[in-house]
């Protein structure tokens, strides 16, 4: 259930169309995804780092340590990790807690 739904918010935010599949596949495809990105439309890549919020910083050591590494497979994991931290504060703040409800909601 969570790997669809984390599957949804990553189609939704990076536009693409990723079938049901597990969380290992998914960074997998999303490697691939990059790769290309990285090969023929870096400025999208950029794009959609931007837009999901990845840490600019921890990229830039991820990418110096892991140097020789899968540039792709560190961005794209990079990602996924992005959208799980969203998708567990949404869970956690998007439920009304037993104090604001009632009367004294405005």
């Amino acid at each position: 259930m969570a790997e669809n739904s984390l599957i949804q918010i990553v189609n939704a935010e990076l536009d693409t169309n990723f079938p049901g599949m597990s969380e290992a596949q998914l960074l997998e495809q999303l490697s691939f995804f990059v790769d290309d990105l990285i090969r023929n439309d870096f400025q999208k890549l950029l794009t959609i780092l931007y837009k999901v919020d990845v840490n600019e910083n921890k990229l830039k050591q991820l990418l110096q340590e892991g140097s020789g590494e899968n540039a792709a497979g560190i961005i794209a994991a990079l990602i996924l990790e992005r959208q799980i931290q969203k998708m567990q504060t949404r869970k956690t703040f998007g439920k009304s807690s037993p104090e604001t409800d009632g009367a004294e909601k405005w």
